[in-house]
This record gives structure tokens, C-alpha cells and sequence, in this order.
């Protein structure tokens, strides 16, 4: 029996019914997200979501059960979500599970960004984030029992650590986080990772909030600066999820909500989400590394913390350089004479590449084209580093010794120790210098827009 088919027959014995249908969805890191069509016991038909937390990880912290009660929470305040079927712990369906209506929209943030079908959607979408955001954070507190009191993420470096991650921007961030908190706007709710890709959209608007599982009690204006930190624009011109303006954003919340939050706020809220975010990506792919959920997908997100370390320094006021300053003088190791003959080690990359690429995508559908895809993003990454990364790790250790420093690891230590508190500035534009080479290699577009800010 394949794994498939015990799911399948679990699901029917858990819910009752029969499962007609199970196809694994693309995308989730945290979660397996699977869509269902079964067939009940009274011979009616239901379309399902299933979600199974991955081993290891963030959200194995959360409990369903507590995701459920969320979810029906926010239905009774008017917040559009699925209907909760079913939840529990193990029973053949992993270490936690939830079951829910499937509604019907596309949460694909590239699709609804760009495709003229969704024209209409992207109009409305800041007026239907900012009213789904004001009724959240109407659910009453005390009705949740379980809901962590405070974001499980309030204190990033302490999980950064438990990666073994040494990331000397991370800790500038957190001197520059503890020392600008503005003062709080309230204490609510907080869905946690309000952002495309968990909004369902049709063509008319937002008709589904998804994924809880990070939810909390917490500054209302927490979600604010999350749904309009970089990382969840997905290449769209606007500052809210790539399709609105922030002022627009905050006026329309303020209507529902009662709520002034003003824009330096939620500017702080940014940079505090765009920490948190890089912490997580590191956390996704130490999952991988131990072995607790081995995935191309988690290993590939672990490169993506340089990403938000360069968004933080924009957001901190640091300068840094443009796309093409500093450019590091490739060391072309590709086809260098070796003991191993040829084809070299960046000739086999290609290869494999290129297999991956117009063999692999181009037959695969849904969840393996999805995996492919980031195979192939990988392999691409991999090529630039054999290329680029021998002038890049001198480049960088002279940098350090700048500083007077000969390691991340002791810079890292002195900026956490409050050591350089009085020369954030000189340090921050230093790393913004190596973090350009970074992004050259794990993902050069992203230098593109930025210079003066995210």
C-alpha cells in the first residue's frame, strides 16, 4: 500500500466516508497540504483540505486542536475561512492534523499578482485584508485557551542559536529592534502569517484566510508590518502583499477597525517581521539538516536569510551598495585544470541542471514540477558559488579584518554584547557589502529594485 492509499484509507475511517481522491498540493514548507474529494457515508461528495504537520520544525510547537478552535473563532467574527471538518494527533495521519472544507480560489501569489483575471481581486484586496484584519483582532482572548500569550518568535536569536546559525546582520538587527520599539497600539489576536499566499482569492476578492498555526496574543500592528514586509510582495510593485499601498492599507483598517496605527509603526513592524521571517527560513532548513524532514524545498529556503538580512539593512537606514558596486572578479573553477579530469565539478552542475530543468519540469505536474523548479534554482545556485565563491569568502574576510574582527562568530558575539552599539552604521554598511555577495550567488534578481530602501 502506498503512503497515498494508508492516508486515504485513514482519512475515510477518521471522518467516515470514502476517499475518491488524494493529490499532494505545491508549496508549504511547514506543512504536506493535501487536496481531497471523498465520498460520504450518505453518498454525498465533499471537497477537503488536509494538512500534516512535517516532522521536526516551527509548527510541531503548535497544536490543532488550538488551530481548530481559531478557525471557528473567526468564522463566528466574520473573518471568511474554511470550515473545520475534523482535527487530531497521530491516528495514522502524523503528528498533527487538520481537515477543512476546501473552498475554491488560487492562493498563488505570482498567479493572483499578474494574471488579468484577477484584475478585479487585486482592486479590492487592501480593503478586504484591512476589514479580515480588523475582525481578527476582535476574537476574544480569553475564549482560546492555549493560544501563546506572546509571539513564539519574540525573542528570534535564541531560536537563530538553537540552528547554529552565526549571522552577524541578525544581531545588528536585534541591538536596532530593541532600541526603536515603538510603544504598543493594543494587545489582540494576531493571526501570525497574514500574507499572500495564505489569502485564498477568487476573482472577485478575498474569500479565505489560511494556515494559523503561528497565531498569538500580541500588538495588533504585528500583522500590519507582516503583510507588507518584502518578502511577501512576490516581485509586485505595491508595498501590502505587492498589490496596495500602505497609507490605502491603513486607512481602510482604521475605518473597520477603530484602530489609528500610523506608518513609522508599522515601518518598525516590518523590520520585526523581516527578522522573524529570516530566523524561520533558517529554522525550515535546520529542519533538513537534521534529518527530521529531508526536503529540496526547506534546504533551498536556508539560502533565502540573506534576503531579509539585506531588506533589514535598507529598513535600518544602512547603505548599500548597488547591484553592479563591488562585484566581486569571478574565480572560474568550472573548467580549471584538476586531478579529476573533466567534466569539471560546474560542467556536471550544468548537466544535472539542465535534466532537471528540461527533462524533470517539463513532464512532472503539481508538487514534483513544484520541487523540480527549486532543484533547478538550487543547481543554479550551486554553479554561481563554484564560480564566484573563492573571491567572494577573501572579499569578506578582508572586510571582517576591517572591522577587526577575524571571524562572523566573534563579530557576531561582540555586536550581540552591545560592544559596537556606537558604530551600528560603520558595521551594517560593511555587511552590506559581503550580503551583496551573498545574493549574487543564492539569488542575484533580488539586488535589482533595492538600494535606499525595501
Amino acid at each position: 500500500m502506498s503512503e497515498s492509499d494508508d492516508v486515504a484509507d485513514r482519512l475515510g475511517q477518521v471522518i467516515g466516508g470514502t476517499v475518491t481522491s488524494i493529490r499532494r498540493l505545491s508549496g508549504g514548507a511547514s506543512r504536506r497540504t493535501s487536496a481531497v474529494d471523498m465520498e460520504g457515508v450518505e453518498g454525498n461528495t465533499r471537497a477537503l483540505i488536509l494538512q500534516q504537520q512535517r516532522g521536526g520544525g516551527l509548527t510541531n510547537r503548535s497544536s490543532v486542536a488550538l488551530e481548530a478552535a481559531l478557525l471557528r473563532a473567526a468564522g463566528e467574527a466574520g473573518v471568511p475561512v474554511p470550515g473545520v471538518v475534523a482535527a487530531g494527533e497521530a491516528d495514522g495521519l502524523d503528528a498533527g492534523w487538520l481537515v477543512v472544507e476546501r473552498l475554491e480560489g488560487e492562493a498563488i501569489a505570482r498567479r493572483l499578482l499578474r494574471d488579468e483575471a484577477y484584475e478585479e481581486a487585486r482592486r479590492r484586496l487592501t480593503a478586504n485584508a484591512a476589514e479580515a484584519l480588523a475582525r481578527i483582532h476582535t476574537i476574544a482572548l480569553d475564549g482560546l485557551a492555549g493560544l501563546p500569550r506572546s509571539d513564539p518568535l519574540a525573542r528570534p536569536l535564541e531560536f537563530l542559536d538553537i540552528t547554529g546559525e552565526v549571522r552577524p546582520v541578525l544581531e545588528l538587527a536585534a541591538r536596532w529592534l530593541d532600541a526603536n520599539r515603538p510603544i504598543a497600539t493594543g494587545r489582540t489576536v494576531v493571526h501570525g502569517d497574514f500574507r499572500m499566499g495564505n489569502l485564498l482569492v477568487n476573482t472577485s476578492g478575498l474569500v479565505g484566510v489560511l494556515d494559523w498555526e503561528l497565531a498569538h496574543a500580541g500588538d495588533p500592528a504585528e500583522d500590519l508590518g507582516w503583510l507588507s514586509a518584502r518578502a511577501w510582495r512576490f516581485g509586485g510593485s505595491g508595498e501590502v502583499g505587492g498589490f496596495g499601498q500602505l497609507d490605502d492599507l491603513l486607512t481602510r483598517y482604521g475605518e473597520a477597525s477603530g484602530r489609528v496605527i500610523d506608518q513609522a509603526t508599522v515601518r518598525w513592524w516590518q523590520a520585526y517581521a523581516t527578522m522573524k521571517w529570516a530566523v524561520i527560513c533558517a529554522l525550515q532548513a535546520s529542519a533538513h539538516l537534521s534529518g527530521a524532514a529531508r526536503s529540496v524545498e526547506l534546504a533551498a529556503i536556508g539560502r533565502r536569510v540573506c534576503e531579509s538580512e539585506w531588506d533589514l539593512l535598507g529598513l535600518m537606514g544602512i547603505e548599500r551598495p548597488e547591484a553592479a558596486d563591488g562585484l566581486v572578479v569571478p574565480s572560474d573553477r568550472s573548467h580549471a585544470p584538476s586531478p579529476f579530469g573533466r567534466p569539471s565539478a560546474g560542467e556536471l552542475v550544468d548537466a544535472v541542471r539542465e535534466y532537471v530543468v528540461d527533462k524533470v519540469m517539463a513532464t512532472a505536474e503539481g508538487a514534483e514540477r513544484f520541487d523540480a523548479r527549486v532543484a533547478g534554482n538550487v543547481l543554479a545556485m550551486v554553479a554561481r558559488e563554484i564560480t564566484l565563491g573563492p573571491a567572494m569568502e577573501e572579499a569578506h574576510r578582508a572586510r571582517l579584518a576591517g572591522l577587526g574582527f577575524a571571524s562572523d562568530a566573534s563579530l557576531a558575539a561582540a555586536i550581540r554584547a552591545g560592544h559596537l552599539d556606537d558604530r551600528l552604521v560603520e558595521v551594517g554598511t560593511v555587511l552590506a557589502g559581503s550580503g551583496a555577495d551573498q545574493l549574487r550567488v543564492a539569488n542575484p534578481g533580488y539586488l535589482e529594485p533595492a538600494t535606499k530602501g525595501s
